[in-house]
């Protein structure tokens, strides 16, 4: 079992065996190929041939300032919560299965009590969710907590008085310390951990999107 607290079963009669951890850019593409449509390969239609004469030049006018296209937030189709989100583990064993049922094998034995997860799809009582490593599967939604954890990825992070980098520090959190979050501004965070609480920046942590705002 690795220092993120799970291990792996190929089979109900195996033991347990140690997985390779993965950056968090491949957790990324994993959460966004669960998520967004396959894209189609573009025609970009035949060359023009040489011997074809090229119109004359014609003014045109400017063309209008690009504008992106709105896209729609993505949401579980069972809670209504935005798809992908995160939560944290609720018991200190639980078991992620091949399928949203308890009839599919387990793949993965986490072992770390408030631990987060990102959860990317939805089944009945069922949720589908990834650690940092992009390891996961299915788990019941009872296995799930709503309360909001994180996982320092900056060692010796500072945790501050207040939210500014000109802050006094409280604190220091090694690489790898989950700590509990009770706010966040999008770009600071209220983390407790270990008896310590301090701010510290969004981007320094696992288990928090980019701007996000909560308390």
């Amino acid at each position: 079992m690795g220092a993120s607290g799970r291990a792996r079963n190929e089979d109900q009669d195996m033991p347990p065996r140690q997985i390779t951890r993965m950056p968090p850019a491949v957790l990324l593409a994993f959460a966004v190929a669960l998520t967004a449509p396959a894209l189609d390969a573009r025609d970009t239609g035949p060359a023009p041939r040489q011997s074809e004469a090229l119109p004359p030049l014609q003014r045109v006018p400017p063309p209008a300032p690009h504008t992106a296209p709105r896209t729609e937030p993505v949401t579980g189709p069972v809670t209504g919560f935005p798809l992908p989100r995160y939560v944290s583990l609720n018991a200190g064993e639980a078991n992620a299965r091949r399928g949203p049922s308890r009839k599919y094998r387990i793949d993965w034995v986490f072992r770390h009590r408030n631990m987060p997860m990102m959860v990317v799809a939805e089944h009945g009582h069922w949720r589908r969710v990834v650690d940092r490593d992009g390891a996961g599967g299915w788990m019941h939604y009872a296995l799930l907590s709503g309360m909001r954890t994180a996982i320092v990825e900056v060692d010796m992070l500072e945790l501050r008085q207040h939210p500014g980098s000109d802050a006094p520090v409280r604190a220091h959190a090694e690489l790898g310390v989950v700590g509990r979050l009770t706010e966040c501004d999008g770009t600071w965070c209220r983390m407790a951990s270990g008896g310590h609480w301090g701010w510290v920046p969004a981007g320094a942590l696992w288990g928090v999107e980019p701007g996000e705002v909560f308390d």
